[in-house]
């Protein structure tokens, strides 16, 4: 017996019909019948952090990360659409890749990662 990756994400939400269609107008996400997202294969991080850590808003108990391609376009069209991302040098890593951060319209952390190959 083995678990073999993540099957879903739920999470509350205010208006979960308007917050559905932001993740799939802006990232693509749940395009499939009843919400289903085929994932291309690659690394998940697992990681609780410090309940202190200033990493994310302490108000969230979770952040949610993505794997993305071409960070730089999907920055210059989220940011076309009026999504303010933040992007810090530090956050950068040739080790690990490069990083921008977005706010759902509930104001949830979404970390963008374009790994390193």
């Amino acid at each position: 017996m083995a678990v073999t990756g993540i099957g879903g994400l739920f999470f509350r939400s205010r208006d979960p019909e308007a917050r559905s269609a932001w993740y799939r107008e802006h990232l693509g996400i749940g395009l499939g019948e009843h919400g289903v997202w085929k994932q291309d294969a690659g690394a998940t991080v697992f990681a609780p952090f410090a309940s202190d850590t200033d990493y994310f808003a302490a108000d969230q108990s979770f952040m949610l990360n993505l794997r993305v391609t071409e960070l730089d376009a999907l920055v210059s069209t989220l940011e076309a659409s009026g999504i303010v991302v933040e992007r810090r040098p530090e956050w950068d890593s040739p080790d690990y890749g490069r990083f921008a951060r977005i706010h759902d319209p509930e104001g949830l952390a979404i970390e963008l990662w374009e790994p390193t190959d």
